[in-house]
């Protein structure tokens, strides 16, 4: 009787885990669809809120606090000529950035690591827009090497390609902007963007609409 009980016992446990992570799982999804129409710093910072009580709900996943890092520094980013805005947002990235890379078996599973490393540009290109002339020397050449490092855990990662494209758009030729070469790189990134499969998946795959929005500039 006793093991009958100890088996009913575990199953119905079981049960409700797996019922728990596919709670989970929807709710994070729901959440990654509505990344994908966000526009405003607002849209964000209520989505950074919600990644963030999705990884205190489940803490062995390393997504929610890499969503909630990267709304922290799209938000820096959108604030770019208001450099006085922009401070706590790239505090707040860098600390979740590090919790996800802390959940993240970073030895074997390198695309998702070179999804951090994407974040982790962003986060310190926001910290040069914070003042470009006092930041950008600290902070600029570490975002770029961050998306080599982005790159070499993932050559195919269109949003790696995306920021190295940005970084070539909007550097001044002596310092290595070249559009031209830009414009082949965002190419290629929506190329790969394009031909990815997962935007129904709480996988990242966000860069459409920046790499569309920076495209647009040449016309």
């Amino acid at each position: 009787m006793k093991k009958a009980m100890l088996s009913a016992v575990t199953v119905l446990l079981l049960l409700l885990t797996a019922t728990a992570q596919d709670a989970y799982r929807q709710q994070l999804q729901s959440a990654v669809s509505q990344l994908d129409k966000a526009e405003a710093p607002g849209d964000y910072q209520q989505l950074a809120r919600q990644f963030v009580q999705l990884a205190e709900t489940q803490k062995t996943d390393w997504l929610p606090y890499y969503y909630a890092a990267f709304c922290n520094a799209k938000t820096g980013w959108l604030y770019e000529n208001d450099g006085e805005k922009i401070e706590p947002f790239a505090s707040k990235a860098d600390e979740q950035i590090k919790k996800s890379i802390a959940l993240l078996d970073t030895a074997n599973r390198k695309k998702e690591l070179s999804e951090i490393y994407c974040v982790l540009s962003m986060i310190n290109k926001a910290k040069v827009f914070i003042n470009p002339q006092t930041f950008g020397p600290k902070y600029g050449p570490a975002g770029a090497h961050y998306i080599q490092l982005a790159k070499k855990a993932n050559a195919n990662n269109p949003r790696a390609i995306y920021l190295e494209g940005w970084d070539k758009y909007y550097a001044p030729k002596m310092w290595g902007g070249d559009k031209k070469a830009a414009k082949a790189m965002l190419e290629q990134s929506l190329q790969l963007l394009n031909n990815n499969k997962v935007d129904a998946d709480a996988t990242p795959h966000w860069g459409k609409k920046e790499v569309a929005a920076l495209l647009g500039r040449y016309k």
